[in-house]
Parts: structure tokens; sequence; C-alpha cells
């Protein structure tokens, strides 16, 4: 089971045999926000549906607003590191109780955040967004040990236009690492279009057929 950073900063779990024991629901939520992770990044929607509901229904039931947020924009950015970029429904429908800090991790994700709000964004990203240059960018989230984080900084770089080749082959790398079928596709295909525009037309069929491999034979 992945145990990503992101996670980390939403629900703090500890498991030292002096503090004492980790309410259920602490548990019972982090698991379900993994578990819908990982099924949205397999392209299994259904799952993640089901398992994001068990784990907001888990967290919205002790009151505690600031988590139920970060548990949206968990969500949000699982679909920015597959490159879908959409409205983050979760933290519109809570915006009077976010902090500055929900809001800054908001823009991030849709890549009009300011350098001036990396001191806000969740430690990894910190040094994406203050990079001078788009080359620094891209090394900053060369450096990151987590690959969510990684494709989460990935999507928010090509969402600002900041995406160099190197970066999207890292996310590449990254995603066919994991076994991320839906973040795979979507970054292939975003090096296919640009080998097409390049006029490299050998490399973007190369691209294209392993973009076929990773979609499987059609449904029959």
């Amino acid at each position: 089971m992945m145990r990503s950073s992101i996670f980390a900063t939403v629900l703090l779990v500890a498991a030292c045999s002096s503090s004492p024991p980790v309410p259920d629901w602490k548990m019972n939520a982090q698991s379900s926000l993994e578990r819908a992770t990982n099924a949205y990044m397999a392209g299994k929607d259904l799952v993640e549906a089901t398992e994001f509901a068990r784990a907001r229904s888990d967290i919205a039931a002790t009151g505690k607003i600031d988590l139920v947020l970060r548990a949206e924009l968990i969500r949000c950015a699982a679909r920015t590191a597959a490159l879908v970029f959409e409205e983050c429904a979760g933290l519109a429908a809570l915006r009077a109780d976010a902090t500055a800090a929900d809001v800054a991790y908001a823009d991030y994700l849709a890549g009009r955040a300011r350098p001036a709000d990396a001191p806000l964004l969740p430690e990894p990203q910190r040094a994406v967004l203050a990079a001078a240059s788009d080359q620094a960018a891209a090394a900053a989230v060369a450096a990151m040990k987590d690959p969510l984080s990684q494709l989460v900084a990935a999507g928010a770089l090509f969402q600002a236009n900041r995406a160099t080749p190197e970066l999207v082959t890292l996310a590449i790398t990254t995603a066919s690492d994991q076994g991320w079928k839906r973040p795979l596709l979507a970054w292939l295909t975003v090096q296919a279009l640009r080998a097409e525009q390049a006029g490299d037309g050998e490399e973007a069929a190369r691209i294209r057929r392993r973009i076929a491999l990773v979609e499987g034979p059609p449904a029959r």
C-alpha cells in the first residue's frame, strides 16, 4: 500500500508505544484515502468514489472541517497528477472555512499559484513553486522521493505551462514504475502530441504503440 507524504499532511498516525491508542476513524480514514487514490490511478472510478466517500464520512463525523478540506484536496491532487484539470469542487463547497494554505494549494494544483505562496504549500512542493526556471522546477520534482508528490508537482507545472520534455519523461517513468495506468496514459499522450508537433512521426508512432499496450485490447 502506498504510504505517501501527502496523506501524512492530513492524518498523522503515531505508532509508538507511549502514545495513546489511535482512534479507529483515523486508521480507517487514512486507509480509505490511500485505497481511493490508488484506485483512481488505476482507472477504477467506482472503487475510488466508494473509498473516498467512506474516508470523508469517517472524517466528517469528527466535525473537523480542516481535515475534511485536506481530504478533498488530496482527491483534487490525484486528478492533477493524472492531468485531469477541473474545479476542486470539494474545496469550493467548504471555501468559507478554508485556510490560506488550503487556498494556496488549490491554486498550485490549478497552475495559478505565485512563488510567494511557496511557504504555504506542503513541504515537498515548495521548491517546485519557488524555482526560478522551468529546468530548476523539473530538478526539484526529480529530487522528490514520493511518487505521488512527483506526479502532483509535474501536473501542476504542466497546468502552468512549465513542463519541460525532461519533466514529461520523469512523469512517465514514475507512473510506469508504480503501475498507475491513468496518469501513465495521460503523460504518454502529452509526449506523443509533442512528438507529432515537432514533426517526429517515428517517435510519435512508437509512443502510440506504447499507449495501445497500456490500454490493452478493446472490450468485446
